[in-house]
């Protein structure tokens, strides 16, 4: 198997790490404590074509494959893991389901302008009351003779409070199967911000991705047209689990690079700070640690390059992606729990990038998929 980069992809690396490193990194710190929104870097992404990197250029974006896109999401991330999960959304949650599933007046009309950052999308899947569990959700769309009228409530929608678009899954269909229960389907639906009946409270405040704003969205006899629909009518659950097998990717690379942060950080003060006389990388304990962090980090992306190179190919990667996405994400937080350790109480100080990292990475493990739904997800298909 051949590892090493194309010509375009160490291109796309050694840009957005140096990006990273001019642009975003040195106000990381200034965004996660005063929870400002980034504008100026999301304008500067747009520009790069960082907003719709797998999308064609027909359609506004970069027209690059996912690999590069997971590779950079792993460096605008760990310069800033609430750049990272926006670039994330807007690619993976946004642009991707509605090139695939959308019409070509979508495409044209509304994916356009979304990949190219000239707009901002969001994704509108979890519920008060209603994460992992889709059958629970009760956001209905009832179908009228212009269209539909949408009711219900989103939460934790990320870019939310900023976002021109947002595709919202809602019930369409529910009735009772003798013997079996229950039998719901859902729809999918891209609503722009300002249709009447489609309002937002004020953003979540969070352990962590303070700069990543994100809020509860409602819809109240919310109209749409006919033209909404993304794909087809009751097939909503596909277009969402489609979505979630590249936007695992998203995230996997997000932790990646909030992981690759604390290692690089934890070396930098290894060699820096000194116990007993001499640098504390020269004891052992602290070795091993570095060590462990390191081959998690490269086992990690390995299975994140793995999954992407899949997508690129056009084959099934539920799975991949699943391993992916937890595994990275649990590195993530071991990781970012060592490096607390390494620089002891220091460790625990806000003037120190490490604890930033280890509220960051928790998050990986919870949104687009928990780790016990990866876990269900890997079993489910070792199983058949």
């Amino acid at each position: 198997m051949d590892f090493s980069l194309s010509e375009e992809q160490q291109m796309i690396l050694q840009t957005a790490r140096e990006f990273a490193a001019r642009e975003i990194a040195p106000k990381a710190a200034e965004l996660d404590k005063s929870s400002r929104w980034p504008v100026e870097i999301v304008n500067q992404l747009a520009e790069l074509g960082f907003l719709g990197m797998a999308i064609p250029e027909a359609y506004g974006g970069a027209g690059l494959d996912a690999l590069c896109y997971a590779i950079a999401m792993e460096e605008i991330s760990a310069a800033c893991a609430s750049c990272g999960v926006i670039m994330s959304v807007n690619n993976s949650l946004f642009c991707d389901p509605l090139y695939k599933f959308g019409t070509d007046d979508q495409k044209k009309n509304i994916l356009t302008p979304v990949a190219s950052g000239k707009k901002l999308g969001c994704f509108g899947l979890t519920e008060p009351m209603s994460g992992s569990d889709a059958q629970t959700m009760v956001t209905s769309g009832t179908k009228v003779s212009d269209g539909w009228v949408i009711n219900g409530a989103k939460n934790w929608i990320t870019n939310g409070p900023h976002a021109d678009y947002i595709l919202v899954f809602a019930v369409t269909e529910r009735a009772e199967v003798p013997g079996k229960g229950p039998r719901v389907k859902h729809t999918a639906f891209v609503i722009p911000r300002g249709t009447p009946g489609y309002t937002q409270n004020a953003r979540d405040h969070k352990l962590g991705i303070h700069a990543a704003h994100s809020c509860t969205v409602f819809f109240e006899n919310c109209h749409v047209p006919d033209s909404a629909v993304v794909g087809q009518v009751g097939d909503g659950f596909k277009v969402a689990m489609a979505t979630l097998d590249g936007g695992r990717i998203g995230i996997a690379s997000q932790a990646l690079g909030i992981g690759r942060a604390a290692l690089d950080t934890s070396l930098g003060y290894s060699k820096e700070r000194k116990s007993f006389g001499v640098p504390i990388s020269q004891h052992q304990a602290i070795q091993f640690k570095l060590a462990d962090m390191a081959v998690e980090l490269e086992a990690a992306r390995l299975l994140t390059w793995r999954a992407a190179s899949m997508k690129d190919k056009g084959v099934r990667h539920t799975l991949e992606s699943a391993e992916a996405k937890l595994f990275a994400s649990e590195m993530a937080t071991r990781v970012a729990h060592r490096a607390i350790q390494i620089y002891g109480g220091y460790g625990y100080s806000t003037e120190f990038p490490v604890e930033r990292h280890y509220r960051d990475a928790r998050i990986t493990e919870i949104y687009e998929g928990t780790s016990e739904i990866q876990r269900i997800v890997i079993a489910a298909n070792l199983l058949k």
